[in-house]
């Protein structure tokens, strides 16, 4: 059995989705002048790796902890889409067959590579035919290694708000899915943990996004 970390760092600067509030880290004490070192984070709950409530999107919907847990940890399956083009829909083709009800569902498009650069907003996303297979398959957790579900800019969230509205968790961010690929391909059980911040009443938080493999 070994852990792989899916997650991005959190530091001053990263890259955040257009109009969310920048993420900036500073010592708050210092253990040389206060005794203790403690750090001051000022990020959005959208941060980073992280997850989407169904909240994000509509008021009337489920809050970050209004989820079960069930939600951010279990059995994985990763879909293979590296080889998509920038801004490429991902229709239902890609996921038909592949999904088992309850499953995480993973998208690796391999666009964690551009993280920190400009191609990073130019990702592949999920068409909203792709998110209604998605559901009507039972499955109610899904995460991408890109900046969204969705196209970025986006005037409307088709996916976002066909997962959102039957109650499941968007990850996004997320990195590293190649090894799960790798480890899929071997036949080795993947199970993955997104579990959150316990924000109340939250539209979101980020997340320390693991894999155990095997």
């Amino acid at each position: 059995m070994r852990l792989i970390d899916l997650s991005v760092p959190v530091a001053t600067g990263m890259p955040v989705y257009p109009g969310d509030p920048r993420v900036t880290i500073a010592p708050a004490l210092s253990a040389a002048a206060d005794g203790v070192n403690v750090l001051h984070l000022d990020l959005g709950s959208q941060s980073g790796t992280h997850v989407d409530a169904p909240f994000h999107i509509d008021d009337a919907l489920p809050t970050l902890d209004e989820l079960p847990l069930e939600r951010f940890w279990g059995r994985a399956v990763v879909v293979d889409a590296r080889g998509a083009e920038p801004r490429t829909p991902l229709r239902p083709s890609l996921f038909e067959g592949r999904l088992r009800a309850g499953d995480i569902v993973l998208v690796a498009t391999g666009w964690s590579r551009h993280w920190g650069g400009e191609d990073y907003l130019a990702h592949p996303y999920l068409t909203g035919e792709a998110a209604e297979l998605l559901v009507a398959a039972g499955i109610r957790t899904v995460g991408i290694d890109a900046l969204s579900v969705d196209p970025t800019p986006a005037d409307d969230f088709p996916a976002h708000r066909i997962l959102c509205g039957a109650h499941a968790v968007i990850a996004e961010n997320l990195t590293g899915l190649g090894p799960l690929l790798d480890a899929q391909t071997a036949g080795e059980p993947i199970e993955v943990s997104l579990l959150p911040l316990r924000l109340p009443a939250a539209d979101g938080a980020p997340v320390r996004a693991v894999a155990r493999v095997g």
